[in-house]
Order: structure tokens, then sequence, then C-alpha cells
């Protein structure tokens, strides 16, 4: 257990759009109007998954630590929701520290663009036609040409998410690796992806891009008719997300690797 000394007395309650996530967030300002603050010491969200990654891209830069409450559909990355001792929870809560990934590139036309993601950034083919990819990590060259639907590079807060669906390595919270996962390969058929040390630079250079377009999605951005992109892990952004004691974040990854 991750030892704590959390004292949490002011709040800002967020929701997403969806009825039950609203009527959640109305209950916790009716139970706990002495705590509401617009300077808040911690961030109550309110939604699914989709909305806690909202929150924690608006969070960015900053230092307040988000606690989420599950009003949406799977919930892997929040807690499970209750009007009861919230202050007590939050108090007794487990911190996961997130370095989001950050990706550079160029599209066809020159220009230049940047974003950042928490799950992963994923290469996605655009047409038909699968993508042909170029993969160097730090520089060197370790595949000449993937032909696939795509590539992703997962954190391990991520590697539940897109990364696991394509098939790819669930990562251990504190492993300080990344996942380079392929999404449904052609050539090679068999490769599987890669485990890479968490400060790799990983850059994907597209094959004719022009005749096989590309797109690169960061989380929720996403940058159509890429030439190539470079990602690797952030050394000065860091986002602290909040869970129950006894359900933190690196166990629900641990015991999801041992799930059906």
């Amino acid at each position: 257990m991750v030892v704590t000394n959390y004292k949490f007395s002011s709040i800002a309650v967020l929701a997403s759009s969806n009825p039950k996530a609203q009527a959640a967030r109305e209950l916790l300002l009716k139970e706990y109007p002495a705590n509401i603050s617009s300077d808040p010491d911690v961030i109550v969200a309110l939604g699914g998954d989709g909305f806690m990654l909202e929150i924690l891209h608006q969070q960015i830069g900053c230092a307040t630590p988000v606690f989420g409450m599950n009003r949406g559909s799977v919930g892997f990355l929040m807690n499970d929701f209750s009007n009861e001792n919230l202050l007590q929870r939050l108090n007794k809560s487990e911190p996961a520290v997130i370095r989001p990934l950050r990706m550079n590139g160029e599209t066809i036309d020159g220009k230049r663009f940047n974003g950042l993601a928490i799950n992963e950034v994923s290469l996605l083919r655009q047409s038909h036609q699968a993508a042909k990819i170029e993969i160097l990590v730090d520089g060197k060259q370790r595949m000449s040409e993937l032909i696939a639907d795509g590539v992703l590079v997962s954190t391990p807060t991520g590697s539940t998410a897109y990364n696991l669906s394509a098939h790819g390595t669930i990562i251990p919270l504190d492993a300080r690796v990344l996942a380079l996962t392929p999404i449904s390969s052609f050539r090679p058929r068999r490769w599987r992806g890669a485990l890479l040390n968490h400060q790799s630079v990983v850059r994907f250079n597209i094959v004719e891009p022009e005749k096989r377009k590309v797109s690169a999605v960061a989380d929720n951005r996403e940058v159509r008719n890429i030439r190539f992109v470079e990602i690797r892990e952030s050394k000065s952004l860091k986002l602290t997300m909040l869970f129950d004691e006894e359900r933190a974040l690196g166990e629900r990854i641990a015991l999801e690797q041992f799930s059906s």
C-alpha cells in the first residue's frame, strides 16, 4: 500500500453531460456545500473513462489531483460512485502518477503538429489500403516496413485500453516501459510488437504517404495525412490520479492480466 498524508478539504465537482453523471454532481453539491471551491485541493470527476481522459488533458500542467467516480460504462480509470464519506475516501486514497506521451510530426503538406496522450498514440490507415510504416527506435531502424491497419505506442495506463484490444501486452504501472503494438498486422504477420524502455524515442515514417494515407491520434486528437511522427514520454509533465485504498490503478492493471 502507498502511504499518503492527504488532508483534502476543498473540492471541485465536474461531470460529463450524461444524466447519470449530472444527477450525481447535484447530489454531491448538496451533500458537501461547505467544501466546494473554485481553487480546490482535488477535482472529483463524474463520468466514464473518456471523461476522465478529458479532465486529465485539461489538468496537464496543473498539480491538482483527480479522483474519478464512475457514472459511465466501463470505468476502468474510475472509482465506484458513492455520495457517502467522500472526504474520508479522498484522504485515504492512493495516488497514481501518470506521465503523458508527446507526439511531434509533419503532414504530407509540410505542416508541423504536436499533441499529448495519456493512453496512447496510434497511427491508423485512412483508406482501403493497408498502411506501410517504417519503425525506428532511438534513431535505429527496427523494421523497414510494417504493413498493417496501423500501430500504436501505449503508456502503462493505456495498456489495458486500445493496446489490449490490439493484443498488446498489459504493462504494470511501475514497469517504466512503453508498449509498441501493431494493429491488424499483415506483414510481418506474426509480429506481436515490443516493449521499450520508457525513455525511448519512437519514430514512424510513412511509406508512400500520399498514396497510403495515415492519421495519427493522441487519445482524442487526430491529425490526418501524416508523413512522420515521433513519440516519447514527457519528462516535464505529470498528472496524479487518486484511487480508493486497496483498489489502486496498479492493482487494477495487475488483476487485468489474470482476467478471462
